[in-house]
């Protein structure tokens, strides 16, 4: 969060007040401080900017598969966007010159918290800091057009993250919806995911270490399509709250 000119962690409370905490909960530890703010009266960053890496899992929902004509994946489909993509709510998605063909993809997004390689399923938990929404911003054209995900899911301002960090909830069956300037386009809940949250820890940390602060997109619902300049795309998942961004060109 930013108060004033400083970039702060804080604590939100039930009552939406925020207190600020000095130190950094995934790396330094923190402590409680005095200071106490109503939620207007901070601008939220992205709760978490990976300095290492964001996972992405494609085509983990069936119907998500079919509706782009895909096969059902064995195994996790894994991708990497740059931790440079990462934004936080309110922030822009800028659009690109290089696509036509913009899309958004809400998701739950897992934040590790320690640092781990082969994690076995059932030990998920003790890896997982807490949990996020996110959009995992597609150019769709640009993934046709490349036959990978890179340059398609790697641009500047393509991985909105936020409004916070829930550090205790039950993921296993939560409702992801996504609305597209006051439309419902994406409803669809976690327990329909093709591999659930410990089986993804499990897969990607079998195949790299994982590092805290790195995010997990655990896949989108059916419904994803493209949004234009001036679009506002909010995110919104079940015990996690909203995640709202607008379009804008990119000069």
């Amino acid at each position: 969060m930013v108060t004033g000119d400083i970039d702060e962690h804080g604590e939100l409370d039930p009552d939406s007040s925020v207190v600020a905490l000095a130190g950094d909960p995934l790396y330094i530890g923190v402590k409680l401080t005095d200071e106490e703010l109503r939620l207007s009266e901070v601008r939220l960053l992205s709760p978490v900017l990976p300095r290492s890496k964001v996972v992405g899992i494609g085509r983990n929902y069936a119907a998500h598969a079919a509706e782009l004509g895909h096969e059902l994946p064995a195994e996790p489909l894994m991708f990497l966007k740059p931790n440079t993509s990462v934004i936080g709510p309110g922030d822009p998605v800028f659009y690109p010159r290089q696509s036509q063909e913009v899309h958004y993809e809400g998701e739950l997004a897992v934040v590790i918290g320690r640092i781990c390689r082969d994690v076995p399923a059932e030990r998920a938990a003790d890896v997982i800091f807490g949990y996020t929404v996110g959009n995992d911003v597609t150019a769709r054209d640009l993934q046709r057009s490349d036959g990978q995900f890179t340059r398609a899911k790697g641009f500047d301002s393509f991985c909105p993250l936020g409004p916070w960090v829930e550090t205790e909830l039950d993921v296993t069956d939560l409702r992801v919806r996504t609305f597209l300037n006051g439309d419902v386009v994406q409803d669809g809940s976690t327990k329909d995911m093709i591999f659930d949250v410990p089986s993804l820890v499990a897969h990607v940390s079998s195949v790299m270490t994982l590092l805290p602060g790195d995010v997990i997109l655990t896949g989108t619902p059916e419904g994803v399509g493209p949004m234009e300049v001036g679009d506002e795309v909010d995110v919104v998942i079940e015990g996690l709250g909203t995640l709202t961004n607008k379009v804008r060109r990119r000069d």
